[in-house]
């Protein structure tokens, strides 16, 4: 019984988009979706997993390549579980068995194989002595590979409902720390730009105080990748708390942050030596805020054309001859 719950909890997850369930002895698992990124899921759901479940998830991760090779005795073995943990791991992640989970995984790699060999060095340390050219096909091929995930993972209906929030919305809050301040103010601009009135708050006292004045039909998003920053999950629930619709960036689904927003937009990551999962995090986010962003403005095509209009002419005196802005 504590395996088929501990399978259950770690199941709902990694359910982080839209996909049929289908029963698998005696409770419901969720099927994997046409197209869907199998490593992603993993990854996304890597901190719910426990115990033994955590170690196999941990050695697919380090190496999908090998692990579609391997027989379940073999994951198993190498992972130090056991073949029933390995197919509950499988049923936590929507496959009847082994055979299917192994089936995605070398069909992921294999197409990852098929456009650049390059492509499977992703998870490969950087080395001190490696060639700076070996480092940008590193770097290209993971965060190439971060975004495809993210297309997997995000929920184009979600998208949908932050976009019809914010174009209504009288005043949009964007919270964000560290690295997710940086991706909040060039939202911040974007939305500015097209006549939303919004603000971007990194002091946790200036963000509290004005998601206090926020009411219904205003809209607070919380940038955050691991979705455990104090600060912003605060924030987000002082907007919520206000009747302010609230939406969540972060690429865990099961995160503090994401328990308190109405709306979740999830992102994939693909970490490399010195660029950690939070830095590596930010590319995926600048591209959900961007669809995002042109939702809002497809929804508000007059007022947004009529804004970047009249913010044209605005700076147009600082521009130098040739069309560039002047230092």
């Amino acid at each position: 019984m504590a395996a088929r719950e501990e399978g259950t909890a770690v199941q709902t997850a990694v359910n982080a988009s839209p996909v049929s369930s289908v029963p698998v002895d005696g409770f419901a698992v969720t099927a994997v979706a046409a197209g869907e990124s199998v490593l992603a899921r993993v990854r996304a759901g890597l901190p719910e997993f426990t115990g033994a479940l955590q170690r196999v998830a941990e050695l697919i991760l380090a190496d999908p390549a090998a692990a579609a090779r391997s027989t379940i005795v073999e994951l198993a073995e190498r992972s130090g579980t056991s073949p029933a943990t390995v197919t509950r791991f499988c049923r936590a992640l929507g496959f009847v068995g082994y055979a299917e989970l192994r089936l995605a995984i070398a069909g992921e790699t294999g197409r990852a194989a098929r456009t650049g060999g390059w492509t499977m060095d992703i998870g490969r340390e950087i080395q001190p002595t490696d060639p700076l050219e070996r480092v940008l096909g590193q770097i290209m091929a993971a965060d190439t590979q971060a975004m495809h995930d993210t297309a997997a993972l995000l929920d184009l209906a979600e998208i949908e409902r932050a976009a019809e929030a914010i174009a209504r919305a009288d005043r949009v809050d964007i919270y964000g720390q560290g690295g997710s301040a940086l991706v909040g103010g060039e939202m911040q601009f974007c939305l500015h730009r097209i006549g939303v009135a919004a603000w971007a708050w990194t002091d946790v006292h200036n963000g509290l105080a004005s998601a206090a004045l926020l009411k219904a039909g205003d809209v607070a998003l919380g940038i955050s990748h691991s979705g455990q920053a104090r600060e912003t999950i605060e924030m987000i629930a002082e907007a919520s708390s206000r009747g302010a619709t609230t939406v969540a960036l972060t690429s865990f689904p099961r995160s503090p942050l994401a328990e308190v927003a109405d709306i979740v937009l999830l992102t994939a990551t693909q970490a490399t030596t010195f660029r950690p999962d939070a830095l590596s995090a930010r590319h995926p986010q600048l591209v959900v805020l961007d669809l995002l962003y042109i939702a809002v403005a497809q929804r508000t095509h007059e007022r947004a054309h009529a804004a970047f209009s009249v913010t044209a002419q605005a700076v147009a005196g600082h521009r130098s001859a040739s069309g560039k802005e002047a230092s």
